[in-house]
């Protein structure tokens, strides 16, 4: 007789459910003693928890879950997409809006680059919209300083191999020369570590601005540099096939962080 799965889901997962961490941060948390299930430290997350089991993190009760949220924000540069950073530089997480819950972002810009970060309060949307099987285009205006021709981008609509690494082939346009710069428009479907400008040096440009601009159907559109919106839970139904996701609240507010004078 074959035996019945275990109820509940694994704790890992729960964790990520509820915004604490990531599933693979929330791993790292259980091994490191942080994690109470029914008033025991658990050493392994190949545990299943059910909504009656009493789990807390640091000593705190985790509380309950709350509905997949998904916000779009304007990344400006300067700004390192991490929690903390060991050279005291400042992150986007010192610069969102108060009013916000804890959020994670989905991937990474590089301190130099802008644009278009998705951030969320669930580790299993963050894991999912993140899969290279996921295959969304992500677009970028990219500013390069020198003169391409098509025939100079052609390797990288090939695939570029760069320094030991492989990247997927590009789609690269050129928009326009302006002076000793140009104008280009990239499209990937991965986001490897500083891609586009390690691809461009490649064959001999020099990346001075880059803009990501969309991510697979999630537009920048006109979020203006700080701003972050919402994005309503019908897309997230739509795109995400979230059937939990809840009724629409009213319609999203831009904000921004506020300054203090």
């Amino acid at each position: 007789m074959a035996q019945k799965p275990p109820e509940g889901d694994r704790i890992a997962k729960v964790l990520a459910r509820a915004g604490i961490a990531s599933r693979r941060e929330a791993e790292r948390m259980i091994e490191a003693g942080r994690v109470r299930v029914n008033g025991e430290i658990i050493a392994r997350a190949a545990l299943n928890v059910t909504g009656k089991d009493k789990i807390e993190v640091d000593g705190k009760p985790l509380d309950a879950p709350e509905p997949e949220r998904l916000w779009l924000y304007h990344k400006p540069a300067g700004l390192v997409t991490s929690h903390r950073d060991d050279q005291g530089r400042a992150t986007i997480f010192d610069e969102l809006p108060e009013d916000l819950p804890r959020v994670m972002s989905v991937g990474r810009l590089d301190l130099n680059s802008e644009g278009l970060l998705l951030l969320t309060n669930d580790g299993g949307i963050k894991r999912k919209l993140e899969l290279p099987s996921t295959g969304w285009l992500r677009r970028y205006r990219v500013r390069v300083k020198g003169r391409p021709t098509d025939a100079l981008l052609e390797p990288l609509r090939k695939g570029a191999h760069v320094d030991g690494t492989d990247y997927l082939p590009m789609i690269v346009s050129i928009d326009r020369q302006q002076g000793a710069n140009a104008w280009l428009t990239v499209g990937l479907r991965e986001g490897k570590n500083r891609e586009i400008r390690r691809a461009m040096e490649s064959i001999g440009l020099s990346v001075n601005r880059l803009i990501r601009v969309s991510y697979g159907p999630f537009q920048l559109g006109q979020l203006k540099p700080g701003e972050v919106e919402e994005v309503r839970s019908k897309i997230l139904r739509d795109q995400l096939g979230l059937d939990g996701a809840k009724p629409d609240r009213p319609k999203p507010q831009r904000t921004r962080r506020k300054r203090i004078r």
